[in-house]
């Protein structure tokens, strides 16, 4: 029985004896084809340990309120990227390589490369100083200095994620956000409040015209109504060449915050209707035009006109739908 044993045991040496062959050397160090499999085999299983741990730490945050998800985010990357060094560094051991001459190599492949790889250093370094001050964190809602906005998605070691209203993805490198203006909306608190401009005829009542516009801004759907905030308003801000130009000043709930754009058309439809349905007229530009013209016995004329008004808009009923309301 022993007998059989050793010669299965010498059978199965047989067969993985080439593991055993030199594949390359590295100074004194000869690397077989057994420490090149090692070397993966502790590659893959830091990965695996990294998924594992990630995954240990999201049902955490998951069951703990008390934990913010941004923290919980930038706990799973800090984490994933110590574990994946841990990992590499015990590879590079196994492999028989002293890690000090490995440190004095890669110092100096660092320099070389280093010059190469700016930007690629650049936006790693930003990206951990992103995860660390938490001036930006997943699911902010946010508008950069090129004009893109959107919700952040995700913060990678190169690249933030970007997601639009339109559901287009935008790769961001993080040293845009470290080096340039970038607006967050919800960076510390969800409620904002936006002005909405319009213009009426002169000559039309204000008071009417307050009345009409803040009974448009109740039916929209956005509108903060708690005692939290001041209620909407009516300003008057300009005395324009053809227009009496105001704004209604509204706060928005927190979901329609990311909405930017479906929010103010919201509120520009329902401010239409209600103009509309009081009978309030909305301005065009008007000019007044002088025309000079010779009689038959020489003399000037001066014929004095302005552009004709055209007819108000009729009145219809107020339409059942607002799709902009209905956007979020």
């Amino acid at each position: 029985m022993t007998t059989s044993l050793d010669s299965v045991i010498e059978t199965v040496k047989q067969g993985f004896h080439w593991l055993e062959h030199d594949l390359f050397t590295v100074g004194e160090t000869v690397v077989t084809y057994g420490a090149v499999f090692r070397f993966l085999a502790i590659l893959i299983a830091a990965y695996i340990i990294s998924r594992i741990v990630q995954n240990a730490l999201q049902r955490y945050g998951n069951y703990h309120n008390s934990l913010a998800p941004s923290s919980v985010y930038a706990l799973k990357r800090l984490t994933h990227y110590v574990i994946l060094l841990v990992g590499f560094l015990l590879a590079i051991a196994s492999i028989g390589i002293d890690l000090t001459k490995f440190a004095i190599f890669a110092s100096a492949v660092g320099i070389g490369v280093g010059f190469g790889l700016q930007n690629l250093i650049s936006n790693f370094t930003a990206g951990i100083m992103l995860l660390f001050e938490k001036t930006l964190k997943v699911g902010d809602f946010v508008e950069l200095e090129s004009g893109v906005t959107g919700e952040v998605k995700e913060i990678n070691i190169r690249s933030t994620i970007i997601t639009t209203n339109d559901n287009i993805d935008i790769i961001v490198p993080n040293s845009e956000f470290v080096s340039g203006r970038v607006t967050n909306w919800t960076m510390r608190d969800t409620y904002r409040r936006i002005k909405v401009p319009f213009g009426v005829a002169y000559g039309t009542d204000k008071e009417l015209v307050k009345r009409a516009v803040l009974e448009a801004a109740e039916r929209v759907p956005h509108t903060l109504t708690d005692s939290s905030h001041r209620p909407p308003q009516v300003w008057l801000v300009e005395f324009g060449e053809s227009a009496l130009n105001f704004e209604l000043v509204v706060w928005l709930k927190p979901e329609a915050v990311n909405r930017p754009g479906a929010v103010q058309a919201a509120f520009m439809w329902e401010i239409h209707t209600a103009l509309t349905e009081n009978g309030i007229e909305i301005p065009f530009p008007q000019r007044d035009l002088h025309i000079k013209s010779w009689q038959a016995d020489g003399r000037i004329r001066t014929v004095k006109g302005h552009t004709e008004t055209p007819p108000p808009e009729p009145v219809h009923e107020r339409p059942s739908k607002n799709d902009a309301a209905e956007d979020l």
